[in-house]
């Protein structure tokens, strides 16, 4: 297990460019199955997750090589189902939730698949479910053994059809929309999730021959077609690394430049920075967060305390309320951060509790923050990063902190963030790769 050490507290400047999205990454490779033909996909983040994907594709017999540190080119002409059976699978696609996705195109393209129940975060109960329904109305059986935690499925009578998704996944929308692509008929999905990862799932597929209708609403038409041919596909920035970037330079009150950051794809995440009265400027498609001494959280009109809550696109994307809460912690101000999604999301307040924060935990969705306006820093700790998200909250956490830190586990970091060390350091961190 490796560890970073974070000598805080830091103020950092400079220019710094975020990744290539990890959860369109992760969505895109696996649609690279749908095709016997070449597909180019460019700026794919060199994370864990990601790197894990593409061997496992590589492991099933889709020939891949690397243009360049961040494209690859993908041709699956040649894809081995046998390997699917093999307990080599079960052992990595158990172990990356992301991998679930190659289910959609092997349905669509081959009319079965096999796949063991997926990992990932330890952040609550993630339901398959919606996969599952998607599946299912399409025309999918299943076979589950509960001994294996392994799933059997057989989809060679697939037909178009009309469904509402129970809620609005992203990763279940886009299985769902992978296998219906090829599907006979006209598949309707209603309350579909809309976020950018699958807009850019969905106009790679056009790009490749699909016929889909309402790329950026929640009710998607589609109209399967035959087959899909080649296409070249660029991944956009990651706006999670955006996020967390803006809430590290204010929380460190550093100077900080966030370049070719696509903020007109950020959504209401900017919106929401400002409510908690972190200053920024939008130039272009880079992002300027001034040093601050001091940021204030709004109030609601009637003086109340503000609430940050997750919701679905276009709302907030819950990946970052762990960033909020973090930054919340050195505001001037309170705020009520409301994790709706994940009940075990909000378990790493105990880490920062230690650091001198001010967090009243008040349910496994809900935590208040006293923000204490940087009068009393919070002190270097010892601490182990749960998940992706919470780890890299600590690492900010950390980089604030009077004194030095340790954060045990950080595959859980690099498992979605690139170099993280080395960039950052570049802007005049002292991180350490123990």
């Amino acid at each position: 297990m490796s560890s970073f050490e974070i000598k805080g507290a830091c103020r950092m400047k400079g220019d710094i460019f975020p990744q290539g999205a990890k959860n369109e990454a992760l969505q895109v490779i696996c649609a690279v199955l749908l095709t016997p033909e070449t597909v180019v996909i460019n700026n794919i983040p060199d994370i864990l997750d990601v790197n894990n994907l593409i061997f496992l594709l590589e492991e099933m017999g889709v020939e891949i090589t690397r243009t360049s540190p961040n494209a690859c080119a993908f041709k699956a002409d040649n894809v081995c189902l046998e390997y699917l059976q093999t307990p080599e699978f079960r052992q990595r696609a158990s172990s990356l939730r992301g991998s679930i996705m190659i289910m959609g195109p092997l349905l669509a393209r081959y009319g079965k698949a096999y796949f063991p129940k997926p990992g990932g975060d330890k952040i609550g109960r993630r339901r398959l479910d919606t996969h599952f329904y998607g599946f299912e109305k399409l025309g999918a059986r299943f076979d589950y053994n509960p001994d294996e935690t392994f799933y059997s499925v057989d989809a060679t009578s697939l037909h178009g059809t009309y469904m509402l998704l129970d809620e609005a996944s992203v990763t279940g929308t886009a299985n769902i929309i992978m296998t219906a692509v090829l599907t006979k008929g006209i598949t309707t999905i209603y309350n579909a999730a809309c976020e950018p990862y699958i807009q850019q799932l969905c106009k790679m597929l056009v790009s490749m021959g699909a016929n889909i209708n309402g790329i950026g609403s929640n009710l998607l038409i589609i109209n399967g077609v035959d087959q899909l041919g080649s296409c070249q596909h660029t991944i956009l920035p990651d706006m999670i690394e955006v996020g967390s970037f803006i809430g590290m330079a204010a929380m460190t009150r550093s100077h900080i430049t966030i370049r070719d950051a696509a903020p007109e794809q950020l959504g209401i995440i900017p919106l929401s920075f400002e409510r908690m009265g972190i200053q920024m400027e939008i130039k272009g498609q880079d992002i300027i967060v001034p040093a601050q001494e001091e940021y204030v959280i709004e109030t609601f009109i009637d003086g109340s305390i503000m609430t940050i809550a997750d919701a679905p696109w276009p709302g907030l994307t819950p990946d970052l309320l762990s960033v909020f809460l973090v930054v919340a912690t050195q505001a001037k101000g309170s705020v009520l951060i409301h994790q709706k999604m994940f009940e075990s999301r909000l378990f790493f307040v105990d880490k920062l509790i230690d650091m001198g924060a001010q967090i009243i935990l008040c349910d496994p969705h809900r935590a208040t923050v006293i923000g204490n306006n940087h009068r009393n820093p919070l002190r270097g700790s010892v601490m182990t990063s749960p998940d992706i998200r919470a780890g890299v909250a600590l690492l900010i956490a950390a980089l604030s902190a009077q004194g030095t830190s340790i954060i045990h586990n950080i595959e859980q970091i690099d498992r979605g963030y690139q170099n993280i060390d080395v960039r950052l350091n570049a802007l005049g961190a002292s991180i350490r790769r123990l």
